[in-house]
């Protein structure tokens, strides 16, 4: 069952990243990666990209059932990090080669997921001086300082 719902729950990602013109980089678990500004140009929007793709992935995620047999479970929650910075990428492996993302930045945004409130968005100071410049229609609120793992305040 597990699976199935993230069968359907990544269905409808993938469907947002490809209207949205985010890059799906790989899924890990219940996880789900995704980036702007790394296939195509997108540094004049790559942020506002981002945080549209994961408010619209809150959405969604909003509207998938748990269980499609039992309804009185809900529908899924899920949490959102993103960071702004450079990574490295690479296909790495011979026998099932996979392409991979490598660097602080992905390091930042994960810690940024996990530290995320359940269907919010998290995202760093870096991302979020991006964001103002790119879309400054999106109202962003601070947590105050968040003590982040391997990173301080």
């Amino acid at each position: 069952q597990v699976s199935a719902m993230l069968d359907r729950l990544y269905s409808r990602f993938d469907s947002l990243s490809d209207d949205m013109g985010v890059f799906k980089v790989e899924t890990i678990g219940d996880a789900y990666m995704a980036v702007a500004n790394l296939v195509t140009d997108q540094e004049s929007d790559h942020a506002k990209r981002i945080a549209y793709f994961a408010a619209r992935a809150i959405e969604a995620a909003s509207q998938t059932p748990v269980d499609e047999s039992n309804p009185s479970l809900g529908c899924v929650s899920i949490r959102v990090g993103f960071h702004s910075g450079p990574v490295v990428a690479n296909v790495v492996g011979t026998r099932n080669p996979r392409y991979c993302l490598f660097g602080d930045t992905v390091n930042t945004a994960s810690r940024m997921e996990s530290n995320s409130a359940s269907n919010r968005i998290h995202c760093s100071a870096q991302a979020a001086w991006h964001l103002e410049r790119q879309a400054p229609e999106v109202v962003l609120t601070s947590r105050g300082l968040v003590a982040i793992k391997g990173k301080g305040d």
